[in-house]
């Protein structure tokens, strides 16, 4: 269903069928260093990236990075919208991408396309996303469901992601561009998770819900 939905368009968009979504390092203590984005719009960002997920049933991976320490367990967010996603345990390396586990589980998810976000950035989402490239991937990185330590931090990643390969994307793009289309069974899903990042959007489909009921008389 995904697969017959999301692509009947250009080669340049996503093909849903071929996606796993890698949430990395999205923790408590890790959450309390962020300054490139609000708190509440990064969480909001994150569950609706799990949600999209869970929606299209797409493969996602999720790992911490010492979730013992100070940097925490993983968010809320994380394990009440993603609940079926394949967590793998790290043996302290910074880069998810340098343990065999993780990579291993990557490839047997059979997907050629990863979306990846996570905090840091500039650190947990840059790292493996460049060894991805160069492991032969196409990786997609969702800056606004992602958190850096400062703008100047998140501008510089930036520039080297798209120095390297990492092509650089938005939460309502990234939606955008798995749903592909309105005539779906489940569109009523979608405009959930859209009301869930865009307060704004919510506000549109309130209204247009007490006008209908309104011209319903």
């Amino acid at each position: 269903m995904a697969h017959l939905l999301s692509t009947g368009g250009g080669k340049a968009l996503l093909d849903a069928a071929d996606v796993a979504v890698l949430l990395l390092d999205h923790q408590s203590g890790l959450l309390q260093t962020v300054q490139d984005i609000e708190i509440s719009e990064l969480r909001a960002n994150v569950a609706s990236l799990a949600k999209v997920a869970a929606l299209m049933n797409l493969p996602v991976i999720t790992t911490a990075s010492v979730p013992d320490g100070p940097n925490g367990p993983l968010i809320s967010e994380v394990e009440q919208f993603a609940p079926n996603a394949r967590y793998v345990s790290r043996k302290g390396e910074i880069s998810a991408w340098d343990n065999e586990d993780f990579v291993k589980a990557v490839h047997e998810t059979g997907k050629k396309t990863l979306v990846i976000a996570g905090i840091w950035t500039s650190v947990c989402v840059m790292l493996p996303a460049l060894d991805a490239v160069a492991a032969g991937f196409k990786v997609y990185a969702v800056i606004d469901a992602s958190g850096d330590p400062s703008a100047l931090t998140s501008r510089t990643t930036l520039a080297r992601f798209v120095q390297g390969g990492v092509v650089p994307t938005t939460i309502n793009a990234m939606v955008c561009e798995l749903q592909r289309t309105w005539a779906r069974p489940d569109a009523a899903k979608y405009a959930e998770i859209y009301a869930l990042f865009s307060p704004h959007y919510a506000a549109v489909i309130e209204s247009y819900q007490r006008a209908q009921q309104a011209a319903r008389g």
